[in-house]
């Protein structure tokens, strides 16, 4: 049975309905939590996924102490992804994955003069659409979770799947077996409030005072719609990352 090897960055950041949809595919689901210690896996077997979720932390923070799994991970990236064996990386697993490909990591900064931004909450994302298969069944434009502040040039050789007006590249395939996405598709219920309630000094910094008040209120209105959207899409990539040649 394939497996889905989940590297876990933080507590409140796990595999959610990757996990849960992968389970519903036949695949078992072991996760790798970095944040408490446990080892990088090993190359994982062949036809196994390797899944590198979100977290706090950043590229920028390769080398710090706190956060010494970084480095090892890159690497890990960086074999899989030459070797051409399926990958998938959420938020700064796309980071991590863009930066392991050659591409720049850096702060994301809007207008001129350019200021930084934190791109955090419910918001469009444009996909690229076309003959894209891990796109199928999706609108042109979705509301996604936002909740980033860096962002990352498309590595060279790698196909962009979707923008937004504030960070062009937030989802890139490279070859046939790799998929990173910035925004988040695998929150389960419940998920928005631990995360307005853990990471509220980051809510504050991108959206003030009122920001997370807003997230919450608006959680009702889209999470439907983004459920529905974000299962799709996890499932599409799951079923190209295992046999890309369907």
């Amino acid at each position: 049975m394939p497996a889905l090897h989940v590297l876990q960055h933080v507590p409140m950041e796990g595999a959610g309905r990757i996990g849960e949809i992968g389970r519903e595919m036949g695949l078992s689901v072991v996760t790798h939590a970095l944040c408490d210690g446990a080892p990088l896996p090993g190359f994982p077997p062949s036809g196994d996924v390797l899944v590198a979720m979100g977290g706090s932390m950043g590229v920028g923070d390769i080398g710090d102490p706190r956060w010494s799994f970084l480095s090892g991970e890159v690497e890990l990236l960086q074999r899989q992804l030459r070797a051409g064996a399926p990958v998938l990386g959420i938020c700064l697993g796309a980071q991590l994955m863009a930066h392991a490909l050659g591409a720049r990591v850096y702060p994301l900064e809007v207008g001129e003069p350019s200021v930084r931004h934190r791109e955090v909450g419910w918001g469009a994302v444009t996909f690229a659409g076309g003959r894209e298969r891990s796109l199928a069944g999706l609108n042109d434009s979705e509301v996604v979770l936002h909740w980033h502040g860096d962002t990352f040039d498309l590595p060279d050789d790698a196909v962009l799947l979707a923008s937004t007006l504030a960070c062009p590249n937030q989802m890139f395939r490279f070859g046939q077996r790799a998929y990173a996405v910035q925004f988040h598709v695998e929150l389960v219920a419940g998920d928005v409030a631990t995360w307005v309630r853990e990471d509220a000094a980051f809510v504050k910094a991108a959206n003030g005072p009122h920001g997370g008040e807003r997230i919450l209120r608006e959680a009702p209105r889209f999470m439907p719609r983004f459920r529905q959207m974000g299962d799709r899409l996890i499932r599409n990539v799951l079923t190209a990352l295992l046999d890309p040649s369907s």
